[in-house]
């Protein structure tokens, strides 16, 4: 169980701060929810906590962590698919993962793809949507800005 304060990561939404703990009633039953600040476009998000097992919710990575993930950023690009379509679903699959060295990975790999041969609508969507959570776990984790991640980002990719 997580307190008041405590910095979480919630896959396909990014990394955040409990700001409060509160009872709601959605569709008429009554729980508990986690009210969580993303650093990153000013959003709050309700986590039930009846499901924060199922959610895959996790403490943010430490300094060694986002060191780690710097590396990945700076290595070399992975094997994908040729097929858009499996490579879509494998790096969709990286993301609902939650583990932020397999979202670095994803941001690597699709930076690179786009620096060589461009990306589809939806690979560039996604790419958006993985740098946007590895952004808001470094943020935390690091105590940076927005912009001194993204120049981070920028340096190592």
């Amino acid at each position: 169980m997580y307190k008041i304060g405590d910095k979480i990561v919630y896959p396909m939404h990014g990394a955040g701060v409990i700001e409060a703990i509160e009872e709601r009633e959605v569709l008429g039953e009554t729980q508990q929810y986690y009210i969580m600040a993303l650093p990153i476009g000013d959003m709050r998000v309700m986590i039930p906590m009846s499901a924060m097992d199922s959610l895959g919710l996790r403490q943010i990575i430490d300094d060694e962590g986002a060191n780690r993930v710097i590396q990945i950023l700076a290595g070399e690009e992975s094997k994908m698919s040729q097929n858009w379509n499996r490579r879509y679903r494998a790096n969709m699959e990286k993301i609902k993962s939650g583990d932020i060295f397999l979202v670095a990975e994803v941001v690597r790999n699709l930076t690179l793809r786009d620096r060589d041969k461009g990306l589809s609508t939806g690979e560039r969507k996604m790419l958006e949507t993985a740098r946007q959570i590895l952004v808001s776990e470094l943020v935390l984790a690091r105590g940076l800005t927005e912009e001194e991640v993204d120049e981070l980002l920028a340096a190592h990719l």
